[in-house]
């Protein structure tokens, strides 16, 4: 029950913190957001952006904000070309997937550069293959091509606490990745031969985008994550360097003589920041069989 009681508490924890911030800044995010608007309103509103910038920061969890910038990078005629900052460790699987594909479809509009600034990594690594190049900081790493299915085992932790589950089901494998017992080996072998499949729709992809040989996947498949320069060795990447250098290569893409680039929107900003730091708590705090790239 202890347990327990710890977790709830790091819930509600986790909201009490959150209503104290909001309660405590309420009325200077109030003033700082009729600042932004007044400053917005008394601009001529004309928008001479050729370049973008779209940020792909912290855990992949959904995929529907960075489809929206891609998006829009894509039917502005004004744009010329997008840069693809990356930080991030990964996530959830068809949101990695969802952001690959319209980086790709991007790709075959206008240039499109993707930039490790710290991590590119699993899920994110596979969000970026679809740019036309991709350059890395010398220090961020790279790769962890892999796929990972997890859920947490609860079953002794519930006979402690007396608690058993009663099941109704139709179909053998309908219960397969429960967190309430330990798998049996026929459903740990169906869980095995789904992420096998996965992995294998991963490298073949990677394979594809970057010209690899497949054969040779065991040097770069194998889930490890690589320095910047290794990365470059295997094929994963184009390049290492700076973000100014990323920058150069996309005007030589694009064609841009007159660089000027968009600014990020100041609501959009602060809301990806506040949704990337507490995704983290919020999701750390949930059960279930979660698979990741």
């Amino acid at each position: 029950m202890a347990i327990i009681r710890e977790k709830l508490a790091g819930f509600f924890g986790v909201i009490k913190n959150t209503l104290g911030f909001i309660q405590n800044h309420f009325k200077a995010m109030i003033f700082l957001l009729i600042v932004c608007l007044l400053l917005s309103a008394g601009g001529n509103g004309e928008d001479n952006s050729n370049l973008v910038r779209i940020d792909l920061k912290g855990s992949i969890l959904e995929s529907d904000a960075m489809l929206s910038a891609i998006n829009k990078a894509s039917d502005n005629p004004k744009i010329k070309g997008v840069l693809f900052v990356v930080d991030s460790s990964g996530g959830e699987v068809t949101s990695s997937l969802e952001i690959s594909m319209a980086i790709k479809r991007l790709s075959e509009k206008k240039p499109v550069v993707a930039y490790a600034a710290g991590m590119m990594v699993s899920g994110s690594y596979y969000a970026s293959i679809g740019a036309n190049y991709i350059i890395a900081n010398p220090g961020s790493m790279v790769g962890s091509i892999g796929v990972i299915m997890q859920t947490p085992n609860i079953e002794e932790l519930s006979k402690k606490v007396g608690i058993s589950q009663q099941v109704v089901k139709a179909g053998k494998y309908k219960e397969a990745g429960t967190f309430s017992r330990t798998w049996t080996q026929e459903e740990r072998d169906t869980m095995q031969e789904m992420v096998d499949e996965m992995y294998e729709i991963f490298v073949d992809d990677i394979v594809k985008a970057r010209g690899l040989d497949k054969a040779k996947a065991g040097e770069f498949a194998d889930a490890r994550v690589f320095i910047a320069a290794k990365a470059q060795r295997l094929g994963l990447i184009d390049a290492v360097g700076s973000i100014e250098d990323a920058k150069t290569e996309l005007l030589k893409l694009s064609n841009v003589q007159n660089p000027v680039w968009k600014e990020p929107d100041f609501i959009d900003k602060i809301g990806k920041k506040l949704a990337v730091q507490m995704s983290g708590e919020i999701a750390s705090m949930l059960f279930g069989t979660k698979v990741y790239w």
